[in-house]
């Protein structure tokens, strides 16, 4: 029996897999669980529409990224920091602070978690990634200028 499953099943399939089960395998654990069902025309039809959907969401959200993507390319951040002697910050920039500086300076919200650098100690210029999708990312500057 042909069944569609709705969750991911140990060893069977991930969602929205169409697998081949025996009919008291899908009649007396998979049904019941609710973990799939009958693979009929309609059932069918309703899976190509999510797909199809999903994979319109998802070009969607790579188009969006990549359009951030070129607003930002090559744009700096500069940050006034307290410095101690050979240009050493009190503290430290974090992802967190280029995330609400890009947020200020540029009206653009992006999460911490997809800028991608080291925690910055010293004054100085550092180019930094801006991952935004899975496979599109951008690079930008930040520099650190001593407050006076």
């Amino acid at each position: 029996m042909k069944v569609i499953l709705l969750q991911d099943v140990k060893k069977i399939g991930k969602k929205g897999d169409i697998i081949e089960a025996s009919d008291g395998y899908a009649r007396n654990f998979l049904f019941p669980r609710k973990l799939a069902q009958e693979a009929s025309d309609a059932n069918m039809h309703i899976l190509n529409n999510k797909k199809e959907n999903e994979r319109k969401q998802k070009l969607a959200e790579l188009e969006a990224a990549q359009k951030l993507a070129e607003e930002l390319k090559g744009k700096e951040i500069k940050i006034k920091a307290k410095t101690g002697e050979n240009g050493k910050l009190f503290g430290a920039i974090t992802s967190k602070d280029v995330a609400e500086l890009i947020r200020e300076q540029y009206k653009i919200e992006i999460d911490k978690k997809k800028i991608v650098m080291d925690t910055i100690k010293l004054a100085g210029g550092y180019e930094i990634d801006i991952k935004l999708y899975p496979e599109v990312s951008t690079k930008m500057k930040v520099i650190i200028v001593p407050q006076e």
